[in-house]
């Protein structure tokens, strides 16, 4: 069995993938990326989400079932992993915005970055919730399956977290 090296805080590691994980990653990596780049943003942070979620399944020698929709548990472990960034960034010194008009496409980015800074401070359950209906697109039913709920429930809980998002962006 081959043996990958891999580094992590600039320190590398000898790690014996377990079987199929080099497959997993070729298929997959692309989704976690683009998941991650959705949710936070930035190319840089997407890449650490990357980094983050497939350590995590060498670390944790998580078995992934291909049989078993294994892009359904990447995505949420994308989207936390996310999440989880976006929550550690929030809590480091913001620096403060000067008093002055933005254009357009400034005000749209300052939106979003703000939207992303609403998500982090919500209960992990209710970030993964919006992140996956909002910006991964399940739908509904597809959430109800996930978080086993009611379809009924997944809607007032996105309407409850909507009306909480935009009373934080709005502060």
């Amino acid at each position: 069995m081959a043996t990958a090296s891999l580094t992590i805080n600039g320190v590398a590691n000898n790690v014996i993938p377990p079987p199929g994980f080099q497959e997993l990653y070729d298929r997959y990596a692309d989704d976690v990326y683009h998941t991650a780049m959705r949710v936070t943003g930035n190319p840089a942070d997407a890449e650490d989400v990357l980094q983050t979620v497939f350590v995590r399944i060498l670390d944790h020698q998580i078995d992934i079932n291909p049989l078993q929709a294994p892009e359904r548990y990447l995505r949420r472990a994308a989207t936390n992993a996310s999440i989880d960034l976006l929550r550690k960034k929030s809590t480091q010194v913001e620096r403060p915005i000067g008093e002055r008009d933005f254009p357009a496409p400034e005000q749209n980015l300052l939106l979003k970055e703000r939207l992303r800074k609403a998500i982090s401070r919500l209960p992990e359950e209710d970030a993964e919730l919006f992140v996956l209906c909002y910006i991964e697109g399940l739908s509904y039913k597809q959430l109800a399956e996930q978080f086993a709920m009611e379809s009924g429930t997944v809607a007032s809980r996105l309407y409850r977290i909507r009306m909480a998002l935009q009373k934080e962006i709005q502060k």
